[in-house]
C-alpha cells in the first residue's frame, strides 16, 4: 500500500530530569510539561533565540514519588498564565499555578497511586490504582465511585462531554455522570492509554502489545498491531495519524492502520504526543524528552543528529555479547598499555562491536593479536554462569557473622576460541582471590583462607606461585594501607581515654556471641554510641556504624537502643540521612541499610519500622542502581524484610510502597543476581499473602516474571515461573 507520507526527524532534546520522563503535556502553544520518576514536573517554554528548542523555565516540586498524568488549565481568571494539575505514585493530585510556580491546592482521596488527571469545564477528575474514579471541585472531593474492578490506568474526556476509562480489567468504560453508559471488550490485557480520535471515537493502547480504534458505540474499527511489548501511551493529531509508545523502545507513527514510521530510542517510551503543528513529543525511561518534526527547517543538525545515533549505537553495544563477555565491560584497547606479567597471558579488549583476544610476548614485551574472541561449539554447556559470564566453577561462600552467602567464580583454565587458535591460561588463585576480595569488599586476612578454599574444591595440589598481592585489575603493588577511624587530629571529636575504654569494652562483648543470652550492656556504653554516631563526621563515621550493626543483634544492645529512640533520641533516623546523603560513602551506605535490616531480628522494633518505613525507604531508593553489588543486595533484602511485616501489619499503603521499589530492582538489568532473586521473592510473597495483588498486576508484573522465567540462573527462573503462575491466576 503507498501512503503519503513525509517521515519524522529529531529536532530537540530536552535535557535536565534525573530520571524517567513518564508523563508529557502539550500546554496550548505556551510550551510542553513533562513528569518524571524523580519526583518533579518541568515546563519547558521555547527557546525566544531559537523556535525549534525549549529551555526548562519552571520546575516544580511537590511530590514525593515519582509523577505520573497531566493536564493544562489553559489560562483564566485564577491562573492567568496557566496552571498545571499532576498525578503520583505518592496518592496525591496537585493543582500548579504557572505563574508561581508553586503548588496551589493538594487533592487527597485516593489509596494509591494515582494514573490520570483530566479536566471537566473546572472540575478535576482523576483515576487512580485503587480502582476508583474522583471528581474534585474548587479543591474539594464533590463525588467518586468505584469504576473498575481492577486498577484503573487511565482516563480523558472526550469532546461530547463524557469520561472514559481504561482499567487492569481489560476493558474501557464511557460514564455519564456515575452511570457507565458504554463498556468497550476487546483488548485481552490491561487497556494503559486513551485518546479522542477527532471524528471517529477514541483510541486505546494497552499491554497486549497492540492500539485499538473505537467507535463510541463500543464496535472495533482497526487493530493496529506492530509493537512487540507493552504500549504505554497513545496519541492523536488532527491529521488523522497517530502516535504511540512501547516498552520495546519504539514510538511508532501509524496512518489509516498502518505504521508508517519507528522512532527509535535508547530506553522504554513512556508516552508520545503530538503538537498542534504535528511535530511529537516522545518521554523516555534514559530521563531525556525528545522532539521530532517533519519541517525541515526545525530538523536537528547534522552533529546533532551524529550524536543521537551514537547514542542509540552505545545502547545497543552495551547489550551485546561476544563469548559469553558482555562486551560493554571489556576494556578499551588502551588496556594492551599495560604489560602482562607472565609469558601466554591473555587478555580480551573491545575493538568496536568485538571482543578481541591478544597474549602477551615477554621476550618481546609487547601483546600479540590473537583474533576476536567467538563461542567454541560446546561452549556454555553444562558451566555455571555468573552475572552474565560462564565459569569452570561457582563456589558458595559462608562468611558468617549473620551476613548473606557470596558466590566466588573461578576459572582453573579459560579457553578462548579464535579463528584457526584455540589456547588456555591457567589462572592464579591468588589472583582470583584478591580480585574477588576486592569486589566483595572483604578484608585481605581472608586471603589464604579462599585460596585453599579453591585449591581444595577444584582439585589442584600442591600448587606454588608468587604470592605477593598485585591488584588484579592494575597489576600495581600497592603501598601499606593506612587507616584514620578515629578522628583524633580534632579535639572537639576524640574520644578519652575513658570512652576509648567504653568502646572497648562493648567491642568485646559484642565478640562474645556465645553469651549473647546473658550478657548486658550499660546504659552509657548506649549513650556514648549515639553520641559518636551524631557527633562525627561522614568520612569517619564507618566504625561507630558497624559496631552499632553488631549491637542491634545483641537483644540488651537492641532494647537499650530502642529505649533511647523513643525517649526523642532518635540518633537512627539521623545515621540513615547522614549515609544516604550526597555524596554518600559506599562503605557508610553499605553498613548503614545492614544496621537497619538488623532490627528485623527484633520485633520490639517492628513499630519503629513501621512508621518510618517512607522515610527508610526514600533514603536508600537510590541503592537498586548503584554500582556496589553488595549495596544492591543489602537493599534488597531490607526489601524483603519489609515486604514480611508489612504483610504480617495489614499494611496495605506500606506494601504498595514496598512493592514498587521491588520491582524497580527486579526491572534492572545488570542487577546482581541474589539481589533480584530477593526481590522477586518480595513480590511473589506480596502477591501471595499480600493486599496489593491488584497492583503488582498493574506494574506489568507478568512481564517481570517472563523475563526473569526465561533466565539461565535456575532460581531466578524458578521464582519468576511462580509469580507468573500467580499473575494468571487473577
Amino acid at each position: 500500500m503507498d501512503i503519503d507520507f513525509k517521515e519524522y526527524q529529531l529536532s530537540s532534546e530536552l535535557r535536565g530530569h534525573e530520571d524517567d520522563v513518564r508523563g508529557i503535556c502539550v500546554c496550548d502553544n505556551v510550551g510542553i510539561a513533562t513528569s518524571s520518576r524523580d519526583r518533579t514536573v518541568r515546563f519547558w517554554s521555547l527557546d525566544p533565540s531559537d523556535k525549534r528548542k525549549y529551555h526548562s523555565s519552571k520546575i516544580l516540586l511537590g511530590h514525593t514519588s515519582f509523577v505520573g498524568p497531566l493536564a493544562w488549565i489553559s489560562p483564566n481568571a485564577e491562573f492567568p498564565e496557566g496552571g498545571l494539575v499532576s498525578g503520583g505514585m505518592d496518592t496525591m493530585v496537585l493543582v500548579w499555578d504557572l505563574r508561581s510556580g508553586e503548588k496551589v491546592q493538594t487533592l487527597q482521596g485516593h489509596k494509591l497511586q494515582v494514573t490520570g488527571v483530566t479536566l471537566d469545564n473546572e472540575d478535576i477528575v482523576s483515576s487512580s490504582v485503587d480502582s476508583t474514579l474522583k471528581r474534585w471541585r474548587k479543591g474539594k472531593l464533590v463525588e467518586f465511585w468505584e469504576a473498575h474492578n481492577a486498577p484503573i490506568q487511565t482516563v480523558i474526556r472526550i469532546p461530547s462531554g463524557e469520561i472514559v476509562s481504561g482499567s487492569s480489567d481489560t476493558t474501557i468504560k464511557l460514564w455519564k455522570g456515575k452511570k457507565c453508559a458504554q463498556t468497550f471488550v476487546g483488548h485481552t490485557d490491561t487497556v494503559r492509554g486513551l485518546s479522542v480520535m477527532p471524528g471517529v471515537g477514541i483510541i486505546s493502547a494497552s499491554h497486549d502489545c497492540t492500539i485499538r480504534l473505537w467507535a463510541l458505540t463500543g464496535q472495533v474499527l482497526m487493530e493496529m498491531v506492530g509493537h512487540t511489548a507493552i504500549v504505554y501511551s497513545i496519541d492523536s493529531h488532527a491529521s488523522g495519524l497517530i502516535v504511540s509508545g512501547s516498552e520495546d523502545r519504539f514510538a511508532k507513527i501509524w496512518k489509516d492502520g498502518v505504521c508508517v514510521q519507528s522512532l527509535e530510542h535508547p530506553g522504554c517510551v513512556w508516552d508520545a504526543k503530538f503538537l498542534e503543528n504535528g511535530d511529537i513529543v516522545t518521554a523516555c525511561s534514559d530521563g531525556v524528552t525528545r522532539i521530532w518534526t517533519v519541517h525541515s527547517d526545525k530538523v536537528a543538525d547534522s552533529l546533532e543528529l551524529e550524536a543521537y545515533a551514537s547514542e542509540l549505537s552505545q545502547y545497543k553495544l552495551s547489550r551485546k555479547k561476544v563469548g559469553g563477555l558482555k562486551l560493554y565491560d571489556l576494556p578499551g584497547l588502551e588496556a594492551l598499555q599495560i604489560p602482562g606479567t607472565s609469558a601466554g597471558q591473555t587478555k580480551v579488549v573491545r575493538e568496536g562491536d568485538n571482543g578481541v583476544a591478544y597474549s602477551w610476548d615477554m621476550k618481546e614485551q609487547r601483546w600479540d593479536k590473537l583474533g576476536e574472541v567467538v563461542d567454541g561449539p560446546d561452549d556454555g554447556m553444562n558451566r555455571p554462569i555468573l552475572d552474565g559470564i560462564q565459569y569452570d566453577y561457582v563456589f558458595d561462600v559462608d562468611i558468617g557473622d549473620g551476613e548473606p552467602t557470596r558466590k566466588l567464580p573461578y576459572n582453573r583454565s579459560v579457553n578462548i576460541n579464535v579463528p584457526s587458535v584455540n589456547f588456555a591460561e591457567v589462572y592464579n588463585p591468588y589472583d582470583a582471590a584478591d580480585k574477588w576480595l576486592l569486589k566483595e569488599n572483604l578484608p585481605f586476612s581472608y586471603r589464604q583462607q579462599i585460596v585453599e578454599f579453591i585449591l581444595q574444591n577444584t582439585g589442584q595440589k600442591d600448587f606454588t606461585l608468587n604470592t605477593s598481592f598485585r591488584d588484579p585489575y592494575t597489576g600495581a603493588i600497592p603501598a601499606k594501607p593506612t587507616f584514620k577511624h578515629i578522628p583524633k587530629e580534632k579535639k572537639n571529636l576524640s574520644m578519652s581515654e575513658l570512652e576509648t575504654s567504653r568502646v572497648a569494652a562493648v567491642v568485646k562483648i559484642l565478640k562474645d556471641t556465645s553469651h549473647y543470652h546473658c550478657s548486658s550492656f550499660a546504659d552509657v556504653d548506649i549513650s556514648l554510641l549515639l553520641k559518636l554516631l551524631k557527633t562525627w563526621p561522614p568520612a569517619m563515621i564507618f566504625p561507630v556504624i558497624d559496631i552499632l550493626r553488631m549491637t542491634i543483634l545483641h537483644p540488651d544492645g537492641a532494647s537499650l537502643l530502642l529505649k533511647h529512640v523513643e525517649n526523642q533520641n532518635d540518633v537512627l533516623m539521623e545515621m540513615i540521612e547522614k549515609v544516604s546523603s550526597n555524596p554518600t560513602l559506599p562503605a557508610n551506605l553499605l553498613t548503614g541499610i545492614r544496621a537497619v535490616t538488623n532490627l528485623f531480628k527484633n520485633s520490639s522494633w517492628y513499630s519503629w519500622l513501621q512508621k518510618h518505613r517512607s522515610e527508610i525507604l526514600d533514603a536508600f531508593s537510590s541503592c537498586y542502581s548503584s554500582p556496589n553489588k553488595n549495596v544492591q543486595l543489602s537493599y534488597s533484602t531490607l526489601i524483603l524484610n519489609y515486604a514480611v511485616l508489612l504483610i504480617e501489619k495489614k499494611d496495605e499503603e506500606g506494601q504498595s510502597h514496598v512493592l514498587s521499589a521491588a520491582l524497580e530492582i527486579a526491572e534492572e538489568e545488570s542487577m546482581e543476581v541474589d539481589s533480584k532473586y530477593r526481590a522477586l521473592v518480595a513480590i511473589g510473597t506480596l502477591m501471595l499473602e499480600g493486599l496489593v495483588k491488584k497492583i503488582a498486576l498493574d506494574f506489568d508484573v507478568g512481564n517481570i516474571a517472563r523475563v526473569a522465567k526465561a533466565s539461565k540462573e535456575t532460581k531466578i527462573a524458578e521464582v519468576g515461573a511462580d509469580i507468573e503462575l500467580l499473575a494468571k491466576q487473577s
